[in-house]
């Protein structure tokens, strides 16, 4: 599903991401930790299609980058951060959020929708509990109400692979189980893509996720299967302090020893 063989990305004298390689096979569901700027959302932006290397190969369901039609390639991916959120219009209401993305647009622009848009709409809503909201303003919606909303847009082409950049990040205790459940409920669902997830906190991990790969100041430090990789070794060599990390009921948290 991702290929990514020696990865570079740079800027000028600063090195993001060096000799990364990765790999993401049908049925996994991955989650990027790193402390802040390991380059987390640089790999993530890479295997999205929405970076260029600077160096290395990819690979994304079966094209390579370089040699393909990239926003033909793009449009069998969903995709969700705080940047892409920004730039939406922010006069839509939730319904127009999600259906927008039928035809990978930021507002509704020239694009009509008929009923078989608005049911297919209000469908992924509901699926992610926001389908009371469908007429709301998306700036009058809660944070943790927009980010349902986005995970809603983020699956309305039946996408064949799913990344999230930090979707909890900001949101209160409640909002943020809400969102996990969501996604935990994706990654337990046989029929929906291979997710790949970005977070610096361990208690935002979603159940259902089965590998994860640790950056430490661009580089892999670990990767595998997640109960492998996320312990108490590899997590304190990748932030720099010592720490305990536990795993209960499909859940990590870490502290200070």
């Amino acid at each position: 599903m991702i290929r990514l063989d020696n990865i570079s990305l740079r800027y000028d004298d600063s090195v993001v991401l060096h000799n990364v390689s990765w790999r993401v096979e049908a049925g996994e569901h991955w989650v990027i930790v790193g402390a802040n700027g390991a380059g987390k959302t640089s790999l993530l932006r890479i295997a999205s299609l929405h970076q260029h290397p600077s160096a290395g190969r990819v690979q994304v369901l079966g094209q390579e980058l370089g040699r393909c039609d990239l926003r033909a390639l793009r449009a069998r991916t969903g995709f969700s951060s705080p940047a892409m959120a920004a730039r939406l219009e922010p006069t839509m209401d939730a319904l127009h959020v999600v259906m927008t993305a039928f035809n990978g647009a930021l507002a509704p622009w020239w694009h009509t929708y008929g009923p078989n848009e608005h049911a297919r709409g209000m469908e992924l809503l509901a699926r992610f509990g926001v389908q009371d909201f469908a007429s709301h303003g998306f700036e009058t919606l809660s944070a943790g109400e927009r980010q349902r909303t986005l995970l809603a847009r983020a699956m309305a082409c039946d996408p064949e692979l799913l990344f999230l950049d930090e979707p909890t990040a900001g949101l209160d205790i409640g909002a943020r189980e809400q969102v996990l459940g969501n996604i935990a409920a994706l990654c337990q669902d046989p029929t929906a893509p291979p997710t790949v997830v970005v977070t610096h906190h361990l208690e935002e991990i979603p159940p259902g996720v089965t590998h994860a790969v640790v950056l430490r100041r661009g580089a892999v430090l670990e990767q595998g299967p997640v109960l492998d990789v996320l312990n108490s070794a590899v997590l304190s060599a990748c932030f720099g302090v010592s720490l305990k990390v536990t795993h209960t009921e499909g859940r990590f948290t870490a502290r200070l020893v």
